[in-house]
């Protein structure tokens, strides 16, 4: 039997209404134990004894893949990247669409700015120091060193980075220092700018702050590291295909209707030509109707059934949410 060592993230990714991880997996219909939101506890797969879970803090787990101790795991790209700037070697399995946010600069609302590049040809002859807070400091520095503006005032010097007691580079004058806590409210206390992710921009705008440019856009995806190969991997991408089915599904009705049998050939070209079916209606034709059977977009439904009740004299219609679509 092969075992795979799987990442779950506690916090904002298994939580309802944001994205709710917890209830993906059952959808896919896993039988998954102790990790519900908010009341995350030693969580298990009770019916595939393949997938060994842990759960583990976004933070952490693109260093828990790069070094082994996972084998795979549910995180967002912003993490990934931030890791991945120091080489490490993490693959994309698949993007779960979930989760999206924004990983943006953040300044005064009323800052004399509006790119990175300006800000920084503002701060030429300046003695007292730039200060950055942010819970991606590689990202950051990386940033701020490919930048137009940073490169004609401080040429290829590296901006200091501060974690906790740990300090790296040698431009003083620009100083990146991780942020513990609240990151809006560190320009309040002082700094220049931030780098924070935020989905809506209403934290920044609570906190008196603008986006001054965007880094990077961000969403949950199932990701390996180099213990993932082989047999590991297969069992990575059956994961991520059951998972992505419930992705998908979310985004289709499952719809039964009703059409007189002097109708049904019409029905069946109109469905078809329209891509109003995933591959091609299911039909059972019984005495003057048939009854049709097909997957259809969300966003195209209403449209879709104003049609086929008008021009096709469709009736009958039922309506139901589609747990899965795996194609």
């Amino acid at each position: 039997m092969t075992e795979i060592k799987l990442g779950l993230p506690k916090g904002s990714l298994n939580t309802v209404g944001r994205g709710n991880t917890h209830q993906l997996f059952l959808d896919a219909g896993y039988d998954i134990q102790g990790y519900e939101p908010g009341n995350e506890s030693i969580v298990r797969i009770a019916n595939d004894p393949e997938i060994i879970t842990f759960l583990t803090r976004p933070q952490s787990a693109p260093v828990e893949l790069s070094r082994g101790m996972l084998d795979a795991a549910i995180i967002g790209k912003d993490w990934v990247e931030e890791e991945s700037v120091n080489g490490a070697e993490i693959r994309e399995i698949g993007d779960l669409e979930y989760g999206s946010t924004r990983l943006v600069i953040g300044v005064l609302k009323d800052a004399p700015y509006n790119s990175l590049s300006e800000f920084f040809r503002l701060q030429e002859g300046r003695e007292n120091q730039i200060l950055c807070f942010t819970e991606y400091p590689n990202i950051t520095r990386k940033r701020f060193m490919e930048n137009e503006g940073y490169r004609k005032v401080f040429g290829d010097t590296k901006p200091i980075v501060q974690v906790r007691g740990l300090v790296d580079g040698e431009n003083r004058l620009v100083q990146i220092i991780n942020s513990d806590g609240v990151t809006e409210e560190y320009i309040a206390k002082g700094a220049d700018l931030i780098v924070d992710n935020t989905q809506t921009g209403n934290s920044l705008r609570e906190h008196g702050l603008r986006e001054l440019e965007i880094i990077m856009k961000s969403s949950a995806g199932l990701y390996a590291g180099p213990s993932c190969n082989g047999e590991k991997e297969e069992k990575a991408r059956e994961l991520f295909e059951l998972l992505m089915g419930v992705i998908q599904g979310r985004k289709y009705f499952d719809i039964k209707f009703n059409v007189p049998n002097n109708r049904l050939d019409e029905t069946i070209a109109y469905l078809s030509d329209k891509g109003l079916c995933s591959d091609e209606p299911t039909v059972t034709t019984m005495g003057r109707y048939s009854a049709i059977n097909i997957i259809i977009p969300r966003k195209r439904f209403t449209q879709a059934w104003n049609a086929l009740k008008q021009t096709y004299q469709a009736s009958a219609l039922v309506r139901n949410e589609v747990k899965q679509f795996v194609r």
